[in-house]
């Protein structure tokens, strides 16, 4: 049996219910609560922050201070495609593991053909961004990927309307043989679609009841896995570390 963690760590800044918007980014502390978790893979979300105009810093810092701390763990990283009309939110993908990791893929997912205001400024959505790599866990080989979808009820419409990020998504899990794991934040607001779309390509959701965000009463943080992987145990796990609780799931081989 082997475990897995999701986490949209808002790129290191806490929670404090009296002032959400004006917390420091302290990394300490989400090290302190990944290190508590243990977990043999673990996917990260929002691990950079992100800035107006799309500015992207290079080598991605958090990632590179939590690879040095985590200690006994491989990692991959991924950045979106920049968007000079980027809003000022956490943005970057990573995943960590205790075995190591092979055939980094990603694969950039377009964003919809609308817009929104952010800052008195009219803007267009970012790119998203899938990644994957190849672990090895308990002598079998082990898909993982790891993707942050739009929050298309932020910006007044849903994904039902705009399934292209989702519809890639599904295209990849359908690519791969064997045990597939999925971990993400996937924006999806009550009323639309994605888990049962991931359910009808054979995937299914570690849990899809207990909220996962402190901002609004949704299920946004999901660990999907196919039936090559059994679900033995799922937990959603408040953190003062984000706006976002995480996800702790076990798994362990079918056959």
């Amino acid at each position: 049996m082997f475990s897995t963690l999701t986490f949209n760590m808002q790129n290191g800044q806490g929670w404090d219910e009296g002032n959400p918007d004006g917390q420091a980014v302290n990394l300490a502390e989400t090290l302190a609560f990944l290190c508590a978790q243990d977990a043999d893979v673990i996917f990260l979300q929002e691990v950079e922050r992100g800035y107006d105009g799309g500015r992207q810093i290079q080598p991605p810092p958090h990632y590179l201070w939590l690879k040095e701390r985590l200690t006994g763990y491989d990692a991959v990283f991924g950045y979106p495609q920049p968007n000079p009309q980027e809003i000022p939110f956490g943005l970057g993908l990573a995943i960590f593991s205790k075995v190591p990791l092979r055939d980094f893929q990603r694969v950039d997912l377009p964003p919809p053909d609308v817009t929104f205001e952010f800052g008195d400024v009219t803007r267009v959505p970012s790119q998203r961004l899938l990644i994957s790599a190849v672990g090895e866990v308990e002598g079998r080989r082990v898909r993982l990927l790891n993707t942050h979808l739009q929050a298309f009820f932020m910006i007044n419409t849903s994904s039902n309307a705009h399934r292209a990020q989702r519809d890639l998504v599904e295209r990849e899990l359908r690519k791969y043989d064997g045990a597939v794991l999925l971990g993400g934040d996937f924006n999806s607001a009550p009323g639309e679609t994605v888990i049962e779309q991931f359910e009808q390509a054979g995937f299914h959701a570690a849990q899809k009841r207990e909220i996962t965000w402190r901002r609004m009463p949704y299920v946004l943080d999901h660990i999907f896995h196919n039936d090559a992987l059994r679900l033995e145990k799922c937990q959603v796990i408040p953190t003062p570390a984000s706006d976002h609780h995480a996800v702790r799931a076990e798994f362990s081989f079918t056959k």
